[in-house]
């Protein structure tokens, strides 16, 4: 299975810290937040990965390069204009192929990462759902019996990381545009699955976190 890191973001909630760095470039335990994902991926069996970039674009393609120092292969799918998460994943499926793939948010700390076995039948997508963060109270979907629906009281938030079929995003034209309204669709068809995930996780998404971060790991 390859894998998707969602690298793209302009980083403005990082701001000041990324007006001169990109976001997946910031150190957290003496690496690069994106480093930390490539080793996780390693470690998992997976060798080839997919990053989309444009903001500072070359910053992080000078830094991180083929992949060939972290024993992996990195495609780049460079973006001229953010293309948002569903263009961003429709214009890097020639790179992802034909078969399920990993979707990585490139902004969050967490070890989940499951296998393409995760998709079963005809489903669209695999959700890692983990509990509500301070900062996210209402959650986004509900979880029964593996099922991700939208209608359940108690929710679930979703962690940023998935299993993909690209069939999730057949017929969509090219340029930006949100995946999110493609995974509700699919979820409201019965054709997406998850599970709750309850080790360590982060929305690595503001300077206050990427501090706690730090000073957690530190500690």
């Amino acid at each position: 299975m390859k894998a998707m890191i969602l690298a793209a973001g302009l980083g403005k909630r990082m701001r000041p810290l990324t007006d001169h760095c990109p976001k997946p470039l910031l150190p957290v335990a003496g690496k690069p937040l994106i480093v930390h994902h490539l080793e996780r991926l390693r470690e998992a069996g997976i060798h080839e990965v997919v990053i989309n970039v444009s903001y500072r674009a070359e910053q992080i393609i000078e830094a991180l390069g083929d992949g060939d120092a972290y024993r992996l292969r990195i495609h780049w799918s460079r973006e001229t204009t953010p293309l948002e998460t569903g263009g961003g994943i429709q214009q890097a499926l020639p790179l992802l192929g034909e078969a399920p793939f990993l979707l990585v948010n490139g902004d969050v700390w967490c070890a989940a990462i499951p296998g393409p076995q995760a998709l079963q039948g005809d489903d669209l997508a695999h959700l890692v759902l983990v509990e509500n963060p301070p900062h996210h109270t209402n959650g986004d979907f509900g979880l029964v019996e593996g099922r991700v629906n939208q209608t359940s009281t108690e929710r679930l938030t979703y962690s940023g990381i998935s299993v993909i079929h690209p069939a999730l995003l057949a017929g969509q034209p090219q340029g930006a545009f949100a995946l999110a309204p493609l995974l509700r669709a699919a979820i409201d068809n019965q054709r997406v699955s998850g599970e709750r995930y309850t080790g360590p996780w982060v929305d690595v998404g503001t300077p206050e976190r990427l501090a706690a971060l730090e000073s957690q790991l530190q500690g």
